[in-house]
């Protein structure tokens, strides 16, 4: 019996071990940051399963403690990537609503310059027909 269990448990501790190496890579890989995040979170909960998998397969109870501690740590880095994650996003999005509203500000001002100039055309233009009325009257 107890031959069996050790064996499931091995069994366990290999699929872990390479879930924890594909969490890993997907890590590097991924396209956002978010899943980053989410896998290094994943990657920690399977480290923390293996370590108290280990505490009952070798019957040291020390190990308890240190899965214990390492949950710790791990939720306090993965509180710590989200916090600077959101910084990063906040002085993104800062960054393109400025750029936005300065874009705005010379689109209106480059509209305010084009219907000043087109008014300015239009009233050019009537004072040179005005002109043109006064010169033909005089001549006849």
């Amino acid at each position: 019996m107890m031959q069996v269990m050790d064996s499931i448990l091995t069994v366990i501790l290999i699929i872990l071990a390479l879930l924890t190496l594909v969490c890993m890579i997907k890590a590097v890989i991924g396209p956002r940051v978010g899943d980053r995040i989410v896998c290094v979170n994943m990657m920690g909960t399977m480290v923390m399963t293996i370590i108290a998998i280990l505490a009952i397969k070798m019957k040291e109870g020390y190990l308890v403690d240190i899965c214990i501690i390492y949950a710790m740590i791990s939720f306090l880095a993965v509180v710590v990537l989200c916090k600077v994650y959101m910084g990063v996003y906040a002085a993104r999005r800062e960054r393109i609503r400025s750029k936005q509203r300065k874009e705005d500000v010379e689109a209106s001002a480059n509209e305010s310059a084009e219907s000043t100039m087109s008014v300015d055309g239009k009233q050019g233009d009537e004072s040179k027909n005005g002109t043109m009325e006064c010169s033909e009257k005089e001549a006849k």
